[in-house]
């Protein structure tokens, strides 16, 4: 299994509309290295869901349960999406400022390349961010 960060806007699509729909199509991103990202996940992997421009916090997990295909949102069918099913929220959101304030995130891609909105994860990552917002993977 890999581990994954996907960033959303939550005035355009946040966490509580992700819990309300259950499963979603992650469409819309147009860059190529996040789209590259999309193309590597697998059904099961799990994903940090991110609230970016506003809050700036990752909010909780969603699993993916489709692997990519043509994004209905790209009329040009250059680009890819995925489905992700809501897993579960976190206790206590962890924001960007307490990540970036731990040196043991310095190689994280989203303190590295911050405007990418789909990245990997590493294990010893997950799980600290894991921890740190007080999520337990549910049996």
């Amino acid at each position: 299994m890999a581990y994954w960060l996907v960033k959303s806007e939550p005035d355009v699509f946040g966490w509580n509309q992700q819990v309300a729909n259950g499963v979603e199509p992650w469409t819309g991103v147009r860059n190529a290295m996040a789209a590259n990202n999309l193309k590597a996940m697998k059904q099961g992997d799990l994903s940090f869901f991110y609230h970016s421009n506003i809050g700036k916090e990752i909010v909780g997990v969603v699993r993916v349960v489709r692997e990519a295909y043509p994004d209905p949102t790209d009329e040009t069918g250059r680009w890819v999406c995925v489905d992700v099913q809501t897993v579960s929220g976190f206790a206590k959101p962890v924001t960007l400022a307490e990540i970036k304030a731990d040196p043991e995130f310095a190689e994280l891609a989203l303190v590295r390349m911050s405007r990418l909105s789909v990245m990997a994860v590493s294990e010893p990552h997950w799980k600290k961010l894991a921890k740190m917002g007080g999520w337990k993977k549910p049996k």
